[in-house]
């Protein structure tokens, strides 16, 4: 984890990677469960016998299930001292590349893309590449935007 005193730290760190979070496995659970939440239940994400026979052998996690750990991850990647509360301002680009497996195990990396003063407080622009093992292709690229406000001017 990259742990940054201030702001003024974290506006240094503009283009660097912060590295990648542990591995953590998707369960059949864990995708039914996002499916009761969200009431997405297509069979390539719920139905583990139909899946089977499906284009990709099993059930999938949903991409938004993907999109809904980004916050987890980032909580694993970085941490911002002298914050009054920072929050989730909304997303850039995101992308789907891949499937990612029921039973998979998956991990995100991140970079600062850039970090911008506000009214409100300091607009930061990460992307987050979710990564699933022994994939070539990345299951999730997001681009998200988190408002830090600082507990005093940096």
């Amino acid at each position: 984890m990259r742990t940054f005193a201030n702001i003024t730290e974290l506006k240094a760190a503009v283009g660097e990677h912060f590295g990648h979070t542990e591995w953590r496995q998707i369960s059949q659970e864990q995708v039914n469960l996002f499916a009761d939440a969200t009431g997405d239940h297509q069979w390539i994400h719920v139905d583990v016998e139909r899946a089977k026979e499906g284009p990709f052998g099993g059930t999938i996690a949903h991409g938004y299930l993907s999109l809904s750990l980004l916050p987890l991850f980032m909580k694993e990647l970085i941490q911002v001292g002298g914050l009054a509360m920072g929050i989730n301002y909304g997303l850039n680009k995101v992308r789907f590349p891949s499937p990612i497996l029921v039973g998979a195990r998956i991990r995100a990396g991140a970079e600062l893309v850039d970090l911008k003063g506000t009214p409100s407080g300091y607009l930061a622009n990460t992307r987050l590449t979710v990564e699933v093992e022994g994939q070539k292709k990345p299951a999730c690229i997001a681009e998200t935007l988190s408002l830090y406000v600082p507990a005093e001017s940096p």
